[in-house]
């Protein structure tokens, strides 16, 4: 008897619960966005769309069921009652556990199980990329892991987003940065380092004033919102808050900057795709497991030691640390240095599939099996 033929596009139903401040969403949407826009049905259910709204403006709060960019968005608990689409993908994200309703008919609607986990640099995540864990319902659960390396499932990036960023750093930068920020000129000098500071509320400030203030260049600390208590300008530092900008501009805004200081998953993501210097802070957990995490994924980065030194320091709160490290990653050979090994990380990573496609082929190839 002849196999049938596997459709070559898919239904997804992708669920969403908001953890992490705009992180879980961030990632959410982005891959819902590139799988539709690869010609795949995808319904995004989240827990919090007022989250998902301040990332995308086009959102409304007050329709129960909505279409943005291609995705079909609801509110979380109507997926309850909803159907999961015959031979269709469930993604799982971040082990968000689904509605036990809607997990109970995956079975009979021949549903293909994706757990969507964390990204991590750990070497142990390429081992465990794609394994199956047979659950109750007689419906596998696939662990399906982004990551750094081609044994992993990859990094979000649309087709055309270096192409774009290329394109945008041809223009000056003063003028992009008033169209992002409604700064006027003399907000936005344009003799100075331009670093971007989007951080959670325990970063060690103080060692990052007295380190920018005491530079000879000067520094403008661009700021999403209200600057954080004790943040101010000081010496060669000037702290300048922005408004907070959807995720649409969001990679033109790190575009612009010589150093971004980022949090999460999402943004450090976005900062590596921009080429440029960047000190993540990962999402702290229990008992410093994720500074393991940080090691693991400093190895990729290998940044010169002052800027491994300043991104340890800098997870670990260490406000003088903080003010040494990033003195001496300033400094002219080690700057040049980390400038150099941001872009060349960024062109590796950027010749590998991005996550969206191997994705879909991934689910593709399971199906052919079924």
């Amino acid at each position: 008897m002849p196999s049938v033929r596997q459709p070559s596009t898919l239904a997804f139903d992708l669920f969403c619960r908001v953890i992490d401040n705009f992180g879980d969403a961030g990632v959410c949407w982005r891959l819902a966005r590139q799988l539709a826009a690869l010609g795949h049905a995808v319904q995004l259910w989240i827990d919090r769309p007022d989250v998902l709204a301040r990332l995308l403006p086009e959102l409304s709060l007050q329709a129960d069921a909505q279409r943005v960019h291609g995705v079909q968005v609801g509110h979380w608990t109507a997926a309850e009652h909803a159907q999961p689409p015959e031979g269709g993908v469930v993604i799982e994200a971040f082990a968000c556990t689904l509605p036990s309703r809607y997990a109970a008919a995956m079975a009979a609607r021949q549903c293909l199980w994706i757990n969507l986990e964390y990204l991590s640099a750990e070497p142990w995540v390429e081992g465990c990329h794609g394994l199956p864990s047979p659950q109750g319902s007689g419906v596998a659960k696939y662990f399906y892991f982004p990551g750094f390396t081609p044994a992993t499932g990859g990094l979000l990036r649309e087709p055309d987003l270096l192409r774009r960023r290329n394109q945008a750093q041809q223009l000056d930068r003063t003028r992009r940065l008033r169209a992002l920020t409604g700064l006027s000129p003399s907000q936005l000098p344009a003799d100075c380092r331009y670093l971007l500071l989007f951080c959670y509320p325990d970063a060690p400030l103080a060692g990052l004033q007295q380190a920018l203030a005491s530079q000879d260049t000067p520094s403008c600390l661009l700021v999403p919102g209200a600057p954080p208590p004790g943040l101010r300008s000081q010496g060669a530092l000037r702290v300048q808050s922005i408004p907070f900008v959807p995720q649409a501009h969001f990679d033109a805004l790190l575009w612009c900057c010589d150093l971004n200081f980022v949090r999460g998953e999402d943004s450090l993501v976005r900062a590596l795709w921009a080429g440029a210097p960047l000190v993540w802070q990962i999402y702290r957990q229990e008992d410093d497991a994720h500074l393991d995490k940080l090691d693991a994924w400093l190895a990729r980065a290998r940044w010169p030691d002052p800027a491994q030194a300043l991104t340890r320091a800098w997870n670990r709160q260490d406000d003088a640390g903080v003010a040494h490290a990033l003195g001496q990653a300033l400094r002219a050979d080690p700057w040049q240095a980390w400038q150099a090994r941001a872009q060349s990380w960024c062109e590796t990573l950027g010749a590998q599939p991005d996550l969206a496609h191997n994705l879909v082929n991934f689910c593709q190839k399971q199906r052919q099996k079924s």
